[in-house]
């Protein structure tokens, strides 16, 4: 068996994220920590776990997760892979969420907005769309950075997905 680490904050680098996203994410020696502390450990009783960096350093002792903020007293962006039932990192704050509505599919949409930087808008210049054959979530990365429900008529690329295969 094997396990597997997963980062509990984003962790977005300047090309693909911005400055913006650099600000709310952690640097890798966090994984880095936790990697270790892993492999620390006795390979006859811990194997086969799903490990979230945090979580294993916190099992170690680390109270001090500044140290691996991009820029402490910053909010946290958390990672939206972990899904909505997974709770976010300590530092993470919010003031206004983004909602789209109550489903699932949106839940996860509203997750993208703060990606949505004026960085990533200029180095993308894209209008896409999300079509899951009931609903259509266009994503506008070509001038306003915004997310909507739409029929997606004019985006540059359509993506077709039943809402199944995407929540997982």
């Amino acid at each position: 068996l094997a396990d597997d680490l997963w980062s509990q904050s984003s962790g977005i680098n300047a090309e693909y994220g911005g400055d913006a996203m650099m600000r709310t994410s952690r640097k890798p020696e966090i994984m880095a920590d936790a990697a270790y502390a892993m492999l620390s450990r006795d390979p006859k009783t811990f194997t086969g776990n799903f490990c979230i960096d945090e979580e294993v350093l916190k099992e170690e002792g680390v109270t001090d997760f500044d140290q691996y903020h991009n820029c402490p007293g910053e909010a946290l962006s958390p990672d939206f892979f972990l899904g909505d039932d997974y709770p976010v990192p300590e530092s993470y704050t919010s003031n206004e969420p983004f909602k789209l509505g109550g489903d699932k599919i949106a839940a996860m949409m509203s997750k993208f907005q703060p990606l949505m930087t004026p960085e990533i808008i200029s180095k993308t210049g894209i209008l896409f769309a999300i079509d899951f054959g009931d609903k259509t979530y266009v994503f506008d990365l070509k001038d306003s950075g915004t997310i909507s429900e739409g029929s997606g008529e004019g985006a540059d690329v359509t993506f077709q997905m039943s809402p199944d295969v995407f929540v997982k």
